[in-house]
């Protein structure tokens, strides 16, 4: 549940308001002023919630359904119980989201988080560094020789951004943030703890033992990504290191030098990317997910979650496995498995 001291919610929104935002059609005109100061799931809900449930399969909630407002799809909007607002819409989650973003900004974009509007006292910014009007700069933040970054950017407490660097506008930099060679856009979040542009896990063998090979490049993230805390980002060794448009990064995930994400991926939790993979546009990649190096993921590929893959996947395929294969071949050796293990054993 949300708890006023961390969100309040902005106002109040009628199921008017959230069908006209949303697009959804609501049932019965009569509840039109039934209005909504928080969201919750469904299996909770609450007298003033705006709740939400996809499709038959996950219609179990309804019928203990406590709530003012229900978004839904059409297959079981005749199953809500009475005194509840149905709103109707194909993509209910989506609208659900949309509305949630609108009632609690600050859980969807981080707020500062030491409550300053301006340049603290206590930051450490370099004379030379380009800040536009807007700019937040919170306690111990340093900034290098060189910056530029965009108005409506929060750096929050202790982040470091290093020499010649450059943000884009209404970009939030978390606390304990490094970045450094890097090029970002607008509207990207990088959350706590996270490395941007160190050098890459580069060496040679030598005489005496490996020996470092310079890191040249740069880390180029596009507009509205998110990065994860303790994420780490590894600057190209002489090309770039390139993370598409709008694509989300979940915690400690490891992406290598010379790595080009496309846009609109999404990249769960403690996933490595070794250095020169090529992932395509809109990739789904499960928690765990482990790629060996110069390998190519297709558009539209999904990767299932603790796979292991040592070759190319084609566009739109669906991978799993240790080393991963097709998912329709992985799950045939999964059967197959299955009944040899389950076979009686002889005296």
């Amino acid at each position: 549940m949300s708890d006023p001291v961390f969100f309040a919610p902005s106002r109040r929104y009628t199921a008017l308001e959230i069908a006209g935002l949303t697009g959804a059609e609501l049932v019965d005109s009569s509840y039109g002023k039934t209005s909504i100061s928080t969201i919750a799931p469904a299996s909770e809900g609450g007298k003033d919630a705006l709740v939400f449930i996809e499709g038959r399969k996950n219609a179990g909630p309804l019928r203990t359904l406590n709530a003012a407002i229900l978004l839904c799809t059409p297959d079981i909007a005749d199953q809500a119980p009475p005194g509840v607002a149905v709103l109707v819409t194909p993509r209910p989650q989506a609208a659900f989201a949309q509305i949630g973003r609108l009632l609690f900004p600050a859980a969807a974009s981080p707020p500062p988080m030491t409550g300053e509007t301006g340049i603290s006292p206590r930051a450490h910014i370099d004379p030379s560094a380009r800040l536009e009007s807007g700019v937040i700069v919170e306690p111990g933040a340093v900034i290098g020789a060189d910056v530029a970054i965009g108005s409506g950017t929060i750096i929050a407490p202790n982040a470091v951004i290093a020499r010649s660097v450059q943000i884009g506008r209404d970009c939030f930099i978390g606390p304990n943030v490094s970045v450094q060679c890097a090029l970002v856009g607008n509207r990207v979040v990088i959350h706590s703890g996270a490395s941007v542009g160190r050098e890459g896990f580069g060496f040679v063998g030598g005489a005496s033992g490996p020996e470092r090979i310079p890191q040249i490049g740069r880390v180029i993230i596009q507009d509205n990504v998110e990065i994860g805390a303790n994420t780490t980002v590894d600057r190209g060794a002489m090309s770039d290191t390139v993370i598409g448009e709008g694509t989300k990064i979940d915690n400690l995930v490891q992406i290598a030098h010379n790595v080009r994400i496309g846009r609109g991926c999404v990249i769960a939790g403690h996933c490595g990317i070794s250095g020169s993979v090529t992932i395509g546009d809109y990739v789904m990649m499960g928690g765990r997910v482990g790629l060996a190096d110069h390998l190519t993921i297709g558009s539209g590929a999904r990767l299932a979650a603790a796979s292991g893959f040592m070759n190319d996947v084609p566009a739109g395929e669906v991978w799993a496995g240790l080393p991963a294969r097709p998912m329709m071949e992985f799950m045939r050796d999964v059967a197959a498995i299955r009944k040899l293990s389950s076979k009686p054993k002889k005296g």
